[in-house]
């Protein structure tokens, strides 16, 4: 199974409704985990391409300002919050994952 589908395997067993890479306009159904791929980790050895860890951007968007899930996502391996913001009533958990 390739990489990000076992992440979204992964994610569906935290949130009800995971998205990757929604378009825009698409209606969401709340609580929901929106991730894309944000970076990569690039080791090099010997000029060549050593070993590749793909980062993702992260994001719980929930109504419940206690929710549980942003808690969830940051027990993951390699998974770091980077921030917290709140928009339309929606509460957005932001963290960045290698996976």
């Amino acid at each position: 199974m390739a990489p990000r589908l076992e992440l979204q395997a992964k994610l569906e067993t935290l949130a009800p409704n995971v998205y990757h890479q929604p378009p825009p306009g698409f209606m969401m159904k709340y609580p929901c985990i929106v991730y894309k791929r944000d970076d990569e980790d690039v080791i090099y050895a010997d000029n060549k391409r050593y070993r590749a860890k793909t980062r993702y951007k992260v994001t719980v968007i929930d109504e419940d300002p206690d929710s549980d899930i942003p808690d969830k996502v940051a027990e993951l391996p390699l998974c770091a919050f980077d921030r917290n913001f709140s928009t339309e009533n929606l509460n957005h958990d932001v963290y960045n994952l290698y996976f």
